[in-house]
């Protein structure tokens, strides 16, 4: 069968069972074209996105299909969606969400997340839907340049006092989004599987989200 690419997917060369092949779903053109950079282009794959979702525990399953970002991950996937999505077929085998490190980022993770919930059940399920972490600030130490990534507001506060106790003088970087990452810094974090930080998502997540984003209690998948 002949694969028809996405307009704004920039595909690996390997895909399948075995491949190892991942698909960033990246927030925005800019960041997107900061991973396609320094990406592995044998393996790993990006499809950007822009705006919010659309809920798909919400609306109507009409409404997700005809959705333009979902319309291209069921593409670039292949291997359909709700009931007729088999996991044996998936071109990737991770799908990884990169946002920006702010609320509106773990919003736009939340809402794919429920997306998968619905349309890609299997894939969550076997935990092969992630959230790739941005750090919030670098935090280099003068007394014996190093640097220290962190990831939230509270690592922050108490690596900061950390090295400050023991003596070290300081110089913080807050970086603002994933387009104000430096490529080295985008690639350790969020793109290389040795160094980066995961948060591989399942049911508790998807239940968690459907409680503030959904109708409520949590619902019965399509599968």
């Amino acid at each position: 069968m002949t694969f028809t690419a996405p307009v704004k997917l920039d595909d690996c060369r390997r895909h399948g069972a075995g491949s190892g092949a991942e698909l960033f779903l990246v927030e925005g053109d800019s960041a997107a074209g900061s991973v396609k950079l320094v990406r592995d282009a044998a393996t790993q794959a990006v499809l950007p996105m822009q705006g919010k979702p659309l809920n798909a525990a919400k609306a109507s399953p009409d409404r997700v299909a005809a959705y333009p970002l979902y319309r291209a991950l069921v593409q670039a996937m292949g291997a359909g969606d709700g009931p007729t999505f088999d996991l044996s077929r998936a071109r990737y085998e991770r799908v990884i969400l990169l946002m920006d490190a702010d609320v509106d980022g773990i919003h736009c993770a939340a809402l794919m997340c429920l997306y998968f919930y619905r349309r890609m059940w299997p894939l969550l399920e076997q935990r092969r839907v992630a959230i790739a972490h941005a750090p919030l600030a670098v935090i280099l130490s003068e007394t014996d340049d190093s640097r220290r990534y962190v990831y939230d507001e509270t690592e922050y506060r108490d690596t900061a006092q950390a090295l400050r106790a023991e003596g070290h003088a300081l110089q913080v970087v807050r970086y603002r989004g994933l387009a104000g990452l430096e490529l080295g810094t985008l690639a350790a974090t969020c793109v290389r599987p040795a160094t980066r930080v995961l948060h591989p998502l399942g049911r508790p997540d998807a239940d968690a989200m459907l409680r503030v984003l959904g109708r409520g209690e949590p619902q019965p998948t399509l599968f």
